[in-house]
């Protein structure tokens, strides 16, 4: 007689998103196309049709390009409110 098994528990890798939400309408829906010979990326929302260039080094990958877009909406937004209070 011996004794039991240990049952083995299996972790499952994480693995980056392939679709983000947008910052605009808020879907799901933003796709990240990054061309490495060009050093350009696109990034799209398919329902809202926004879309965006940037040009990115080697080492940045679609998280990276996806947070550039979404800084930038963001600092455009924070811009026009505070000139708004202004007036």
């Amino acid at each position: 007689m011996g004794r039991r098994r240990k049952k083995t528990v299996h972790i499952p890798k994480k693995r980056l998103p392939k679709f983000f939400s947008c910052p605009t309408c808020g879907k799901e829906t933003v796709t990240v196309d990054i061309n490495r010979e060009d050093g350009q990326a696109v990034v799209h929302c398919s329902s809202c049709g926004l879309s965006e260039d940037f040009s990115v080094k080697s080492a940045q990958g679609a998280v990276d390009v996806y947070c550039m877009l979404t800084d930038q909406i963001y600092s455009t937004l924070k811009r026009t409110r505070t000139t708004k209070q202004k007036e």
